[in-house]
């Protein structure tokens, strides 16, 4: 049987965290690395036997990194603090350790929290790099997003990971407004990062979320979702621009 350690990262996650290790306690180890919270947190993952590790937060992908380096086993599930493994996908994993991996690294499947309902069935969700031999994986750049990444061959899991996403349009704006402005600091270097986005990345980010994605089988959850994602990528674009653009203020009498 392979052994597995769930890994998580922790700022804060009293709301959520004990779900998230109460879905992976089957795991062999439960590691949590805190990057200084001052609720709950630490509390809750006493009460779950985890083993837990503190350091200052430099960036979203050093602390993930960190934490699967520090992991006991080279089997890791890599999970954020407001996810949890449905049922079935906790058997799913349960019987894939059970037996010898086929491949070195697994996508699980997410579906997420849409303001006030879980998506329709139907709804096609994303997917993401979260179970893995940790020697098959490397951690991009990405300042906001980062995530593992392989070259090695990889297959998707059937079942799905829960994602407790913002329970309200408030904080789903304050999120955009800091994950665009970090972002943005990434893009402006980046020559693909062009004005041709700005104008029409955001039409692409609606039309793959309501159509692609079937956000349309949401209703006005769907809907307002979508036009979050089109909102999302032009102001990240219009940050983009606003930075290369960005000089001192011309103090000379405006004519």
């Amino acid at each position: 049987m392979t052994r597995l350690s769930l890994v998580v990262t922790t700022y804060n996650n009293e709301a959520t965290l004990a779900a998230c290790l109460a879905s992976a306690s089957f795991c062999d180890e439960l590691l949590v690395l805190d990057s200084g919270s001052t609720d709950r947190t630490l509390e809750i993952a006493a009460r779950f036997s985890a083993r837990v590790h503190q350091q200052v937060f430099e960036s979203y992908g050093r602390q993930k990194w960190d934490a699967i380096r520090r992991a006991a086993n080279d089997w890791v599930l890599l999970l954020d603090a407001d996810e949890m493994l449905s049922d079935a996908l906790g058997r799913e994993i349960r019987h894939l350790m059970k037996r010898r991996p086929a491949v070195p690294a697994y996508r699980l499947r997410r579906a997420e929290w849409l303001y006030w309902r879980w998506p329709h069935s139907a709804t096609r969700l994303t997917d993401h790099l979260r179970l893995f031999h940790r020697d098959a994986v490397f951690m991009d750049d990405h300042p906001v997003h980062a995530a593992p990444k392989t070259d090695r061959p990889v297959n998707t899991l059937t079942h799905a990971l829960i994602h407790y996403g913002e329970k309200n349009l408030h904080t789903k704006i304050d999120k955009i407004n800091h994950y665009t402005s970090e972002s943005a600091d990434y893009l402006a270097a980046r020559p693909n990062a062009t004005y041709w986005r700005l104008a029409f990345a955001p039409y692409w980010a609606f039309i793959r979320e309501y159509f692609i994605r079937r956000q349309f089988l949401n209703g006005w959850a769907g809907f307002i979702a979508a036009r979050g994602a089109a909102f999302h990528s032009f102001l990240k674009y219009a940050k983009v621009a606003e930075a290369r653009r960005d000089t001192p203020i011309d103090k000379t009498e405006f004519h």
